[in-house]
């Protein structure tokens, strides 16, 4: 009995060894980190918003003028919005269409677009009926280069009096048709077919670069006789030599020099655009006298000039069989 008691003992004795030596290793090991809840008085961080570099105007943009290269500048903006630049190289010289203030960004729509960009210095624009045996069978694309020649038909009773010239001398096309130079799509088809579209459409107009000073010429023979392009090779650079001919004198006489004032230089450029051209003088060449096309009204030489009792001016104009006296 008693060795049992002294066995039990010893057994509780070696337990207790166990449990201080476990306990003395568990004291060994750092603290378990315990996970503190966030306080709701904590100000939370917030998420911090994404920004574009779009191009705005530093300074107010008027329309109608080139934008300056220091007009210009970019910001980050929190929006980005259609149409926008993210560099200002390619705005430097682009017109706006509308005032701009500063800080506007500067958008696609905003700027002019379109054949107006086509055009060079001391050119315009202009358009023409076309149709298919006017344009080489329709033939002509945009970008080509053509002589545009006129043809001045008379009557049976005077076709020795008709004639055909060549009017404009390598003039670029802008459009023709529904196509253009500027790059925008040609009209759609249902199928989506640009190039389907364009040939069910026949071509109605051309749009030419004309120098300013040849628009007259140019206006007045599509309205009395019948234009024929004719389709050039673009490396093609003869032109005729204006030199060889004399200028047709212009409808608006300008204002003599004053007394001491140089002589002033030959019109050119607009101001002789809006000096403009007679009828008469375009299709005769403005030689004094030469008889006009019938069905065109002109000045019968031998009474071009009547006066009577009271020094009133009369003027006989011939349109084809018909004759006329008007009084100044």
């Amino acid at each position: 009995m008693i060795n049992l008691t002294k066995i039990i003992a010893a057994v509780l004795v070696l337990l207790a060894l166990a449990l201080g030596g476990y306990a003395w290793m568990l004291s060994r090991q750092p603290p378990t980190p315990v996970a503190v809840a966030p306080s709701a008085a904590a100000p939370s961080k917030a998420p911090q918003a994404q920004t574009f570099p779009v191009v705005v105007a530093a300074k107010p943009l008027p329309a109608g003028q080139p934008i300056p290269a220091d007009a210009l500048r970019i910001e980050r903006l929190t929006i980005n919005p259609v149409g926008a630049f993210q560099e200002t190289g390619p705005l430097a010289g682009r017109v706006p269409v509308m005032d701009l203030g500063e800080g506007t960004p500067l958008l696609q729509g905003q700027l002019v677009s379109g054949l107006a960009l086509r055009v060079t210095e001391g050119e315009r624009a202009v358009a023409i009926k076309a149709d298919e045996i006017m344009g080489v069978g329709n033939k002509v694309q945009p970008g080509d280069f053509v002589d545009v020649f006129l043809m001045l038909k008379s009557d049976a009773k005077d076709i020795d009096r008709s004639q055909a010239r060549l009017l404009l001398s390598r003039k670029r096309v802008l459009a023709y048709g529904s196509a253009s130079v500027d790059g925008l799509p040609s009209k759609m088809d249902k199928n989506g077919s640009a190039q389907q579209a364009q040939r069910a459409e026949p071509a109605r107009t051309a749009v030419l670069a004309v120098p300013v000073d040849d628009i007259n010429r140019l206006t007045l023979a599509e309205n009395s006789g019948r234009l024929l392009l004719a389709l050039r090779n673009p490396t093609d650079m003869s032109e005729p030599d204006p030199k060889l001919f004399a200028e047709l004198p212009t409808a608006l006489q300008p204002s003599p020099p004053k007394a001491g004032e140089p002589r002033r230089p030959p019109l050119e450029g607009l101001d002789r655009a809006q000096a403009g051209i007679t009828t008469a003088d375009f299709v005769t060449g403005g030689k004094p006298g030469a008889s006009r096309t019938p069905g065109i009204a002109a000045v019968r030489p031998s009474t071009a000039r009547t006066s009577d009792s009271r020094g009133a001016l009369k003027v006989e104009v011939i349109r084809g069989d018909r004759s006329e006296t008007i009084n100044y």
